[in-house]
């Protein structure tokens, strides 16, 4: 049961109509019942703030402070437990939001949380779904840096659209999200980048700083070794995730029948055997490909002769795939 004046505070809030406060009390209280392990009961809180629509800032505000063109506003949807992650980086990501939760507590004793999180490695393993995750778990909206609306072709012009999104980002609690990170952190040092994208640099690593930790920061780079050596130091968490092993494929692929009730006809060992899978992102394509078919045949309750078929697809298009990396100057390829 959640302490008598958390429960006051919430009466108080919900009576003036007070919705921030409303929202950060309720919040204590879903801490506080996660801290004792009454993970039901926060959850069912975490649902019904969500569909209540308190916990998020409508995207009408964002259109309001004349930013929609630099940022994409998501309510998030994928939940931690819905992603296959290895145990380190999970207890990471949890021990994040833990600290959010907690904020209070940690002030305290003149510390707060880790606000600023590196997301390393290939493209397709699932950079984006965790940034949703973890704002679902601090119960945030998840902003998108929209690149096509940032960079700008005129002196300057960059850094200022910069400065008016973490100018929005600082007067609310929400998830930063910059995919593709390299494209505005790129090293200062490379003698082919001009002084503009130095300029960008300089006046990102300074508006990081700048961030309250109530405020989160993720970006996420599949070219790391681009990246400023002094952006590596303004992220306190720097977190890598690599190709799926064989074991977590089989875990997506078992995942997936449960939540569409899909059956394969074919065991998942051996589907990852026939097919191999270079990223998350492929093994749910291959996945959605066979439950596409399966719906307009009528046979989900058993596919094994569509996932066969597919599994025939994928190889012989991976081998194309294969064929035409390994040998770019094809000239057939460059006639087509």
């Amino acid at each position: 049961m959640a302490r008598a004046d958390l429960l006051v505070s919430l009466v108080k809030s919900g009576s003036k109509g007070d919705q921030s406060s409303f929202r950060r009390v309720v919040e204590g209280i879903i801490a506080e019942e996660r801290e004792k392990k009454h993970f039901i009961l926060a959850d069912r809180l975490a649902s019904a703030i969500r569909e209540n629509g308190q916990t998020f800032h409508r995207p009408g505000r964002i259109l309001d402070n004349g930013i929609a063109h630099l940022l994409y506003h998501r309510v998030p949807e994928r939940r931690m437990s819905e992603i296959i992650l290895s145990d380190q980086n999970r207890a990471v990501i949890c021990e994040i939001a833990e600290e959010h939760h907690r904020a209070d507590l940690l002030k305290s004793y003149g510390l707060s949380p880790r606000n600023r999180i590196m997301f390393i490695g290939p493209p397709g393993n699932g950079k984006t779904i965790l940034a949703e995750a973890l704002a679902y778990e601090l119960m945030a909206p998840l902003l998108i840096v929209r690149y096509e609306g940032l960079i700008g072709s005129f002196l300057g012009e960059t850094t200022s659209r910069l400065q008016r999104v973490f100018d929005y980002v600082r007067q609310q609690k929400c998830v930063l999200f910059f995919d593709e990170f390299d494209v505005v952190g790129k090293e200062r040092g490379d003698t082919h980048e001009t002084g503009e994208i130095k300029r960008v640099v300089s006046s990102l690593l300074l508006q990081i700083d700048a961030l309250p930790s109530y405020s989160v920061v993720v970006v996420a780079s599949n070219h790391a070794q681009l990246l400023d050596s002094a952006v590596w130091r303004r992220f306190q968490v720097r977190i890598e995730m690599p190709g799926p092993t064989q074991e977590q494929l089989i875990r997506f692929i078992q995942e997936y029948e449960k939540q569409t009730a899909l059956t394969f006809g074919l065991s998942a060992r051996t589907i990852t055997g026939k097919i191999a899978f270079d990223s998350f992102s492929a093994v749910e394509d291959f996945c959605r490909d066979v439950y596409r078919r399966a719906v307009l045949d009528r046979q989900q309750d058993n596919a094994k002769k569509i996932t066969e078929n597919k599994i025939r697809q994928w190889r012989t298009q991976l081998k194309t795939t294969s064929k035409v990396a390994s040998n770019p100057e094809n000239p057939d390829r460059n006639n087509a």
